[in-house]
């Protein structure tokens, strides 16, 4: 198929413009920076230069490309991530989900692409009662902490746009995303000892490697349905449990554990509620539906062998 990828540069994009062209696909690819675009020519794809905020420059990159398929992988998390600031850390990535979802399916839609893929998140946004894991049929948080809420709105809009749309539209649900490049500036935090394990830890939170994250992606270009699927690996677990694990596997100290009155004067309410709040998300619906496989089944195998992993592991040993 003809591919567009926008946002190829992004962690998820740098190891999908590999798997798409492995895979046999056309794929053109874009990135907000020209010194980006001669390693993405390298790797076999067409480049563009463009902002997803630009409209003209998004309709005049997709009418060249003709692609059947678009795909949306574009954020601005550059700056870092600070839950004490949550608006402030989404906020570029939010408008790239509104604005940016508009300019891909107006452009796609004039070039008379079949599918629209985007990507979204499972990690918190799920109402915080229920059962430990959701499902895909669940409800967003109707009253998620007031510094999450336009993140929240952003991701429904993105979903509900592609969905919903005239096109084929898939929303891939990511889990926490972890590996190379997605977790620098964790495991920096964490031989500071600046992640402490808030209240009881009690958050579940479904992982999923960046390998995953594209090989799902690639998976939603066969003849599936349209909708929603949540791509996480197979073991949701607590903070408690999963951040001591993560902290040994990069040589730092044990976690801190602070009162959840504290952590919420620290870091704000938006980490306690990811702390000791949030649910895990169910992988059963996309393993069935789009075909997926799991290269890292479980952030514990992941932790140890795939933070910096640039291929699949080898599993004939095991």
């Amino acid at each position: 198929m003809r591919v567009f990828v926008a946002g190829a540069t992004g962690v998820v994009g740098r190891q999908l413009v590999p798997q798409l062209i492995a895979a046999g696909h056309q794929v053109t690819a874009t990135t907000r920076s020209a010194d980006k675009a001669a390693a993405l020519r390298a790797a076999g794809a067409d480049a563009a230069v463009v902002d997803g905020l630009d409209a003209i420059a998004v309709g005049e990159a997709v009418a060249r490309a003709q692609p059947d398929v678009v795909m949306h992988q574009m954020t601005a998390l550059a700056g870092g991530f600070d839950l004490r600031h949550f608006e402030r850390t989404f906020a570029g990535t939010n408008e790239l989900r509104t604005t940016g979802t508009g300019n891909l399916l107006a452009a796609a839609q004039a070039a008379g692409t079949r599918r629209v893929i985007v990507q979204s998140y499972a990690g918190w946004p799920a109402g915080r009662a229920g059962a430990r894991v959701a499902t895909e049929d669940d409800p967003f948080d109707p009253d998620p902490p007031q510094a999450m809420r336009s993140t929240l709105e952003a991701i429904r809009h993105a979903e509900h746009a592609v969905v919903s749309g005239p096109m084929e539209g898939i929303a891939l649900r990511y889990g926490s995303l972890y590996g190379p490049g997605a977790t620098d500036l964790m495991v920096q935090m964490l031989r500071k000892r600046q992640v402490p394990v808030i209240g009881d830890g009690a958050g579940v939170w479904s992982f999923l490697h960046v390998q995953d994250a594209a090989s799902a992606a690639v998976a939603a270009l066969g003849d599936v349905p349209s909708g929603v699927y949540n791509v996480t690996d197979d073991e949701p677990a607590p903070v408690s449990q999963w951040l001591p694990v993560l902290a040994a596997a990069v040589g730092a100290k044990p976690p801190l554990h602070v009162p959840a009155w504290l952590g919420r004067l620290v870091a704000g309410e938006a980490a306690v509620s990811m702390m000791t709040q949030i649910r895990g998300a169910s992988n059963a619906k996309a393993k069935r539906e789009l075909g997926w496989q799991l290269a890292w089944p479980t952030w514990r195998d992941g932790f140890a062998r795939g933070l910096h992993a640039t291929s699949a592991p080898d599993r004939t040993a095991t």
